[in-house]
């Protein structure tokens, strides 16, 4: 589509609003989502360590005869 000015442009014929909103709304849901993913995976590798450290104490106890 072509435009005569960059008011135009951001205008949209009359449907600049509906059009500008739907981008809004489209980047804030992919930016709602790679946050979440990233503090996902910081939760998952937290969880992930704290689970290996328990199976080392649970070996180290149980080479040295504890419970």
């Amino acid at each position: 589509m072509f435009f005569q000015s960059w008011s135009d442009f951001f205008n949209m014929g009359g449907y600049g609003f509906y059009v500008w909103l739907s981008y809004g709304v489209s980047m804030a849901a992919i930016v709602g989502l790679i946050v979440q993913s990233y503090r996902g995976k910081k939760t998952i590798l937290a969880e992930v360590k704290r689970e290996l450290a328990r199976e080392q104490r649970l070996q180290a106890n149980k080479t040295r005869g504890g419970l």
